[in-house]
């Protein structure tokens, strides 16, 4: 994918101190998967991008399986976990083949900050879903986290803030523009970046877009895919979490 591939050096960027944020994120979503599925250990994170939360959870003691389809993120992914010292298994693959790519057999699949949304129809969403239900062991938990959109203006020239930061001598400011057009939405995300010595500036501009779906019609695909125990949770992380179970075999 383009965008992100143009986007690793970046990402961190988007938060105030990447590190505390993947600590934070990590305990938030430790306490959801101990609540759902206690006991779970062995996680695949279907949209790691350069790994906020698999990071996180691989330093929390668990086993993580990451992937996502931005070479380049994946690449920072390997690089980030060397740098902590952290074992993750990455691998470049897109989450509507993760089954293929995976196999079955895990706790937890997780698909954070977002990401599903960059599937523009229901039909790929189902897919990926099933996907999911796949890779599975019965019992298993799938833990998405995404924007509420119902909760979004719409319209166009829409400006997303993220602030402004300072690293290595530059300083960076970051923000988004949407544009809708129906359900969906391109956006631009600038990186706007200074050196604070010369004055020289440069502006990074990334393009892609998104399927503004509802959660509710995310969690009606989720049961649609064969999970049960399909719920949205609010106020235990910085998205809307939802959760849904694959269930036990039965005899």
């Amino acid at each position: 994918m383009d965008f992100y591939d143009a986007f690793a050096p970046h990402y961190h960027l988007i938060y105030p101190d990447w590190d505390r944020s993947m600590a934070l994120q990590a305990e938030q979503l430790d306490h959801v998967v101990q609540r759902h599925w206690p006991g779970a250990h062995q996680v695949l994170d279907v949209a790691c991008g350069i790994g906020t939360q698999a990071l996180g959870l691989a330093a929390l003691g668990y086993t993580v399986v990451a992937s996502d389809l931005s070479h380049k993120e994946v690449e920072r992914a390997r690089v980030e976990a060397e740098k902590r010292q952290l074992t993750l298994a990455l691998k470049v693959g897109d989450m509507r083949q993760a089954h293929a790519l995976h196999g079955g057999g895990f706790d937890v699949l997780m698909a954070c900050d977002n990401a599903v949304p960059h599937l523009l129809n229901d039909e790929d969403l189902l897919q990926a879903f099933r996907q999911f239900f796949a890779c599975l062991k019965p019992g298993g938990g799938c833990l998405i986290t995404v924007r509420d959109y119902a909760q979004e203006a719409r319209g166009r020239n829409l400006v997303k803030h993220y602030g402004a930061r300072v690293e290595d001598g530059k300083r960076y400011v970051l923000f988004q523009v949407w544009d809708f057009e129906g359900s969906h939405y391109d956006f631009s995300f600038f990186v706007v970046e200074e050196d604070l010595a010369t004055g020289q500036v440069h502006t990074h501009v990334m393009r892609s877009r998104y399927y503004a779906v509802s959660t509710q019609r995310l969690c009606e695909l989720m049961q649609a895919a064969g999970f049960v125990q399909v719920q949205r949770l609010d106020g235990c992380f910085y998205q809307p979490v939802l959760v849904g179970t694959r269930p036990l075999d039965r005899a």
